[in-house]
């Protein structure tokens, strides 16, 4: 419990650290929070702790319009870069993570019709 708690200020720092208000997400942001992801996106199974907070991350820094379909476009580059990623496993990571995104996690997305 002790280290979750630690584990979650360090994860408030750097955000606050990395994202300035009025400052676009950054592809690096997105990669960043998606890492912990890959065992998940590619093997299936349970998505780990880590991936979760991640995703619970990549809500944060997204809130506008624009920050997300420059989310979505990042996450459309980041899948193509790991072909062996399970279409069904990127789909349903944020509801096995229990966050409700606007930014689908998807090779195939047109990021414009992002609201």
């Amino acid at each position: 419990m002790k280290g979750t708690v630690i584990s979650m200020l360090v994860l408030a720092a750097i955000f606050q650290l990395v994202v300035k208000p009025g400052e676009a997400v950054t592809c690096g942001q997105v990669d960043a929070s998606l890492a912990p992801c890959i065992p998940y996106l590619t093997a299936g199974g349970t998505p780990a702790a880590a991936c979760c907070n991640g995703v619970k991350n990549l809500k944060t820094i997204t809130p506008t319009t624009a920050d997300r379909r420059a989310a979505c476009d990042c996450v459309k580059a980041a899948a193509a870069r790991y072909p062996s990623i399970k279409g069904d496993a990127a789909s349903s990571l944020p509801q096995k993570c229990g966050v409700q995104m606007d930014i689908p996690i998807s090779r195939t997305t047109n990021c414009a019709n992002i609201n």
